[in-house]
């Protein structure tokens, strides 16, 4: 296949499941009074993602087909848009934090390209079906920060066995934390409530629970992208890869004081073959770290193919994490090849600041991944070369 097929998407386009109704005018999000000074007007809102998603659709002439999934904790519709009729299934999502915005952006701009009629488009989509959630966590976005708009009260009332249970670990109800009050609007963390155990039920004993211990699924969000991944596990079997996409602080590649454009991972829970993973030994079957490993060099590999400039600044995230709380972690003992994408900078730091940039770098990593699985290149490349990638360093080196 033709390298770089997405290369040209975001000089175009930058600024641009389950069946149930689409765009429903009563879910239109309400204006929200952002908290700090930070522009992030170039990215999109939830609004404007509803007017993309029918834009796509409409002129893709069947090609995207957008659904609802579910709804949010506040009532807005969690969307999908799936593309392609492989076997070879792909589930990416972006902003289940509000505040990590470029692959929402970097979402649609692929949608346009993977819906065209070009050659190299149309050989991708025999091979593969992709399912993009472009905003997991709407309420969040809406208000641009990280954790969703749900009160622990309002869990009880959803879970009342949760009666006389600490609030999780995951729930913020005081304090300032990424510039927003979360003593006056509490939340969750979408990202630690997730459970290996795809059928799990809550139960009062398994809270307050910790970073290294699975959750819960209590949130609606959370809820939501358990049910398109189980859906798609029930029409192909397995879905084969799951991409993450998130931003974080300002680091460094390591050995160098180049300012790392994102990082990448394949590693959220110890291998369950391992003395390290036995509590996950009933998942050792379904988990490929190797396949995870493989998909982020393509990842890594695309990005560096172009040479001399900051698409090369890529760096491996913290790795030795035990967090099966998160998608990732849950997803990877479920079979799922894993791939964290981490970009730099969220946006109560710097807004909207080299956006175009940072999009076009999650663009070019998912273009990456995308291709390499269709034409079948990832089997081709040896796992081990991951360790080789540079590490991400707090500090410049000088």
């Amino acid at each position: 296949m033709k390298r770089r097929w997405a290369s040209t998407v975001g000089v175009l386009g930058l600024c641009t499941a389950l069946a149930m109704p689409v765009y429903a005018v009563e879910n239109e999000a309400k204006p929200a009074q952002h908290h700090h000074d930070n522009s992030i007007s170039g990215f999109i809102d939830y609004q404007e993602l509803q007017k993309s998603l029918k834009q796509i659709e409409s002129n893709s002439k069947g090609t995207v087909q957008v659904n609802v999934a579910g709804q949010s904790h506040e009532g807005l519709d969690i969307y999908t848009a799936r593309v392609g009729t492989g076997d070879k299934v792909l589930l990416m999502q972006s902003e289940i934090h509000g505040n990590e915005k470029t692959g929402t952006v970097a979402i649609l701009n692929l949608l346009k390209t993977l819906s065209n009629n070009s050659k190299q488009s149309k050989a991708i989509r025999e091979e593969v079906t992709i399912v993009f959630m472009p905003m997991m966590n709407p309420d969040a976005s809406e208000a641009d920060k990280r954790r969703n708009s749900m009160t622990w009260n309002e869990t009880l009332e959803n879970f009342p066995q949760l009666a006389g249970a600490s609030p999780s670990w995951n729930y913020l109800d005081r304090g300032i934390s990424q510039s927003y009050d979360y003593g006056a609007n509490p939340g969750f963390d979408v990202n630690r409530d997730f459970n290996p155990d795809l059928d799990y039920v809550p139960q009062a004993q398994d809270f307050p629970g910790a970073s290294n211990q699975p959750g819960w699924f209590i949130t609606p969000e959370a809820q939501t992208s358990r049910d398109v991944y189980k859906s798609l596990q029930d029409e192909f079997g397995n879905v084969d890869v799951f991409v993450d996409l998130h931003h974080q602080g300002l680091y460094y590649v390591d050995g160098t004081a180049d300012p790392v454009t994102l990082s990448l991972s394949a590693q959220f829970v110890p291998d369950p073959s391992t003395p390290e993973g036995a509590k996950y030994a009933e998942y050792a079957d379904s988990y490929d770290y190797d396949f995870s490993r493989q998909l982020n060099l393509l990842a890594y590999n695309e990005l560096q193919s172009y040479g001399q400039s900051k698409f090369t600044n890529i760096s491996l995230y913290s790795q030795g994490l035990d967090l099966p709380g998160t998608a990732l972690g849950t997803y990877a003992l479920n079979g799922s090849g894993t791939v964290l994408f981490e970009v730099r900078g969220q946006t109560q730091s710097l807004g909207q600041k080299e956006k175009g940039q940072l999009v076009k770098s999650v663009e070019r990593g998912l273009s990456g991944i995308i291709e390499g699985v269709a034409d079948g290149s990832v089997d081709q490349l040896d796992p081990e070369a991951y360790e080789d990638i540079p590490l991400t360093a707090y500090q410049p080196a000088f």
